[in-house]
């Protein structure tokens, strides 16, 4: 089965366009490509709204939260730096998850702040579940 986008006027299979119950066939008009756009441009326009709304729904956190938070993991916040500036130079290159293999999104866990480039490749949930089963500790996030 294939639907016309009403934006791009492009013809798709059914699986490009998201569900919506009271729609039509059962999916929205608009296909995800131009529908993702629609959604980055709308927040591009009005980032100061949604800076806002953000911080007001906890997601951002605020300079003090970010200044407590270095001050009480010093390691952590050492470590992610280094990582992060080993990654734009090339020195360390994000790998697949070890568990799964999903390669979108993938966090450097590190089970020792002692050695901040001693990283493993996890995906968000596997990580998550990582921090389930083992804890939250200072040397293991």
């Amino acid at each position: 089965m294939t639907k016309k986008c009403f934006k791009c006027g492009e013809v798709k299979p059914l699986s490009c366009f998201y569900k919506h119950p009271r729609m039509k066939g059962g999916r929205v008009n608009k296909c995800k490509e131009c529908n993702k756009r629609d959604v980055r441009e709308n927040r591009a326009s009005r980032i100061e709204y949604y800076r806002r709304y953000d911080r007001e729904r906890g997601s951002r956190k605020g300079s003090e939260y970010t200044a407590e938070y270095r001050e009480r993991f010093p390691n952590k916040y050492r470590s992610h730096g280094i990582v992060a500036r080993a990654i734009r130079a090339g020195n360390l290159v994000r790998q697949p998850c070890e568990v799964c293999g999903y390669d979108k999104n993938i966090h450097a866990h590190h089970d020792d702040y002692a050695m901040p480039l001693n990283v493993r490749w996890l995906c968000p949930i596997h990580h998550r579940e990582w921090h389930d089963e083992h804890g939250e500790g200072d040397n293991a996030i």
